[in-house]
């Protein structure tokens, strides 16, 4: 798998699906309009001030709450890439695997990233080489069924390629 590159955008702890999703915006047809409200009430204008950044780092306990897919599909119109948090919700994580986003489960602290840096994800070999700050920071590695679907761009890619195989 490539490497994710980008620029970083540092949210804080406990960010819950009701937070990166507000439950009002459920009932819009139009993602790209949904998108345009993500974090709100967290984060004012998120949306503008994430528009060049492609990586979100979190702290514990990332995506708590309802399983809802929309916020995991809200971060991918937005350009995000990958999401390093010190930890997850379960299902969260897997969402962001089978929608073809990388979740990275990292133990950082202020010292390893700063909003604005870019940074290098080695899905491969386990490495985040933050480049503003030249350090590299190991993390543990995804299995490979995981980095599978994420060399697929997520399950539901990774199942045509499996059919169309099977044909």
């Amino acid at each position: 798998m490539e490497n994710i590159e980008g620029e970083i955008y540092i949210l804080g702890d406990d960010i819950n699906t009701d937070d990166i999703v507000p439950s009002y915006t459920l009932t819009m047809r139009d993602p790209n309009e949904m998108a345009k409200h993500v974090l709100e009430f967290k984060e004012p204008n998120f949306a503008q001030k994430v528009a060049t950044r492609s990586i979100i780092v979190g702290g514990h306990n990332f995506g708590t709450g309802s399983s809802r897919e929309e916020a995991v599909n809200v971060f991918k119109i937005l350009g995000i890439k990958g999401i390093i948090a010190k930890s997850f919700s379960r299902i969260y994580f897997r969402n962001l695997i089978n929608n073809g986003v990388a979740g990275v489960i990292c133990d950082w602290d202020e010292a390893t990233f700063s909003n604005g840096d870019k940074v290098q994800i080695s899905i491969e070999n386990g490495i985040i080489f933050n480049k503003s700050k030249d350090i590299e920071i190991a993390y543990k590695k995804l299995p490979s069924f995981l980095k599978k679907i994420l060399e697929s761009g997520g399950i539901l890619n990774q199942l045509k390629e499996k059919l169309k195989s099977n044909q």
